[in-house]
């Protein structure tokens, strides 16, 4: 298939009638038709063309998911124009460099207010602007989604269906996604329709989405795990995407929708995992002796099965596990996890729980799969198998190169960071270190993320931080300690245990920064930390920590949309806190455990 569009169209021409997407309005699920999608991304086209939309022109979405995002996507493509996602979360400053960088001349908004923020500091670069829900701005150049359709589909009832499209070129720029930025300003990733058309070819060889399928779209489609993964693949396969309301609702929205597979982030599948044990910690001792069992037998089973396990595992199955696929609608066949590292205690819960996750890596300058678990033989602990189309190897750091169809053409007007991302034979250098064996890869840790102590010690932080989340009264952990003789960590409690916990010891009326300085809570965590750590070197241990009292959250700009630690936003905004423990530091109390709080 030379274009994302003729991967799309056959799913079309094969079952026209078959739900496309789904999305929740006036307190029900509507559906609407692979045809109506269709049609309406042609009506964008026109509508696109009748404001001068030109091939190759930048055309932007700040919106979250929504049945108007998909029609806008595909019909910018139609147009032969060059797609610009944004997330919505981000500031004026970070729209504005987005807008400037990637040349946009329209945008598509969800609101009005993103309307008024896009008009704030776009000034003489866009010319027009199209609002998705209701707004009241009258001006020249804002048109509102409906009236901007309607034009559109005017123009196809009297001229009749686009078809250049046929003819894209694969090497024709698809869309340019900028990078999330972890550390500087993003970088605008450009992906070709060859690019997009061989991931998802390749990742559909080792995932089957089926026709039958339902996905439950709630990852931002401004990231490309998202959108290659949970809108192109699922649409070339003919499923149904059914909307999110957002993100407090998802829960319900599964028990609504009731999806068959679901593409997510690691977070989700933690908080899963989390509900359940904090459920089994309330539960009479009878109910958490049960659940003990199933997890012994479970664990049991997955890795060394034998006649007494498979005797006794449907039994559990029935009283426990299968309680838990209900909680997620009952039709879960599979989860695909990216973005971040999956704990490998929460792979196993699940898998033991019948609901196998198929843990894949990737970049966004690889559109975005570099490997995945092949449905048929999901291996725990790795990221899966490089795509059948994707040559990897490792360099002598141990860092691992990639190569193939799906690789970026590199980073628009910044020609400099391109060269610094591929090595001389061209391979694309992920800045991650990582092993191979069997066919299988395994990260070990983002490279520009191992602590290198002034001892010389090397540390990978992220095997580390989530053994300690393991911990049902940590939600989060961040280590430290570059250059530095010894680890520290920033923790985040899980509030609602700890309070919990607080009651039953009688100092829940504490304000929360006296409590989480108080003797009795540093104990716990500190006994919680040596218990979850007991397996590691003493030098890859924090021996101080500092309790946050709060969350540490998108808005704040402490995570990137996909929930990924921004370290070095923590690094200044807790600088007190962290230069704190390692300001008493001396070599004799190296082997002192003290917190901070």
């Amino acid at each position: 298939m030379p274009n994302v569009l003729t991967l799309l169209h056959a799913a079309v021409e094969r079952n026209p009638s078959q739900d496309a997407l789904m999305w929740k309005e006036d307190g029900h699920y509507h559906k609407m038709t692979y045809d109506v999608l269709w049609q309406r991304a042609q009506s964008f086209a026109y509508g696109l063309k009748q404001l001068g939309v030109r091939p190759g022109g930048k055309v932007a979405l700040l919106a979250n998911n929504s049945p108007a995002w998909a029609i806008g996507d595909v019909g910018i493509m139609m147009a032969g124009a060059v797609s610009v996602p944004i997330y919505p979360t981000l500031t004026a400053a970070q729209i504005d460099f987005i807008l400037q960088n990637a040349d946009v001349e329209v945008i598509l908004v969800e609101t009005e207010e993103l309307a008024e923020k896009v008009r704030s500091v776009a000034t003489g670069l866009l010319h027009s602007i199209i609002v998705i829900e209701p707004n009241r701005i009258e001006s020249p150049g804002v048109f509102d989604y409906p009236d901007f359709l309607a034009m559109g589909y005017e123009i196809l009832q009297q001229t009749g269906p686009l078809t250049a499209w046929q003819e894209f070129p694969a090497e024709d720029l698809a869309t340019i996604v900028h990078t999330s930025g972890t550390t500087g300003n993003p970088k605008g990733v450009m992906l070709t329709h060859q690019n997009l058309v061989a991931n998802i070819e390749a990742m559909l060889s080792y995932i089957p989405i089926q026709s039958t399928d339902i996905t439950l779209s709630y990852l931002p489609l401004s990231h490309i795990l998202e959108r290659t993964c949970g809108q192109f693949a699922v649409l070339t396969a003919g499923g149904t995407i059914a909307y999110a309301e957002n993100l407090t609702t998802i829960a319900a929205n599964i028990l609504e929708v009731k999806p068959t597979l679901m593409v997510s982030v690691p977070r989700l599948f933690e908080k899963i995992y989390d509900g359940v044990q904090k459920n089994i910690q309330s539960s009479p001792k009878s109910k958490q002796q049960i659940f003990a069992w199933a997890v012994k037998v479970g664990q049991r089973h997955i890795t060394a099965p034998n006649l007494f396990t498979s005797m006794l595992h449907p039994i559990f199955d029935r009283l426990v596990f299968s309680k838990i696929r209900d909680k997620m609608g009952g039709n879960i066949r599979l989860l695909v996890s990216g973005g971040a590292a999956l704990a490998l205690h929460v792979g196993q819960f699940l898998k033991m729980a019948g609901i196998p996750v198929a843990e894949g890596y990737g970049m966004t300058e690889a559109s975005p799969v570099i490997s995945t678990q092949p449905f048929d033989d999901i291996r725990l602990g790795t990221v899966g198998r490089p795509l059948v189309n994707v040559e990897v190897k490792l360099a002598e750091d141990g860092e691992l190169l990639a190569r193939g169809p799906s690789i970026m053409a590199g980073y628009y007007k910044n020609p400099e960071a391109t060269a610094a991302t591929f090595d001389e034979d061209g391979w694309l250098k992920t800045g991650d270190i990582a092993e191979l064996h069997d066919g299988y890869l395994r990260i070990v840790e983002r490279k520009k993320n191992i602590l290198v102590l002034a001892t010389g010690k090397n540390v990978a932080p992220f095997p580390i931080e989530s053994a300690m989340q393991q911990s049902p009264y940590i939600s989060q952990a961040v280590l430290f300690g570059d250059k530095r003789k010894y680890i520290t960590a920033l923790v985040v409690p899980d509030f609602q245990a700890l309070t919990e916990w607080a009651v039953e010891e009688g100092i829940s009326t504490l304000p929360t920064p006296d409590l989480l300085r108080h003797d009795k809570i540093k104990m716990l965590f500190q006994s919680e930390i040596d218990r979850l750590l007991a397996d590691f070197a003493p030098f890859e241990r924090p021996k101080k920590f500092t309790l946050l009292p709060r969350e540490l959250t998108l808005e704040a700009g402490e995570l990137t949309a996909t929930m990924k630690v921004r370290t070095h936003v923590l690094q200044n905004e807790y600088k007190a806190e962290i230069e704190a423990m390692y300001a008493e530091s001396t070599d004799s109390s190296a082997n002192a455990k003290q917190p901070a709080y």
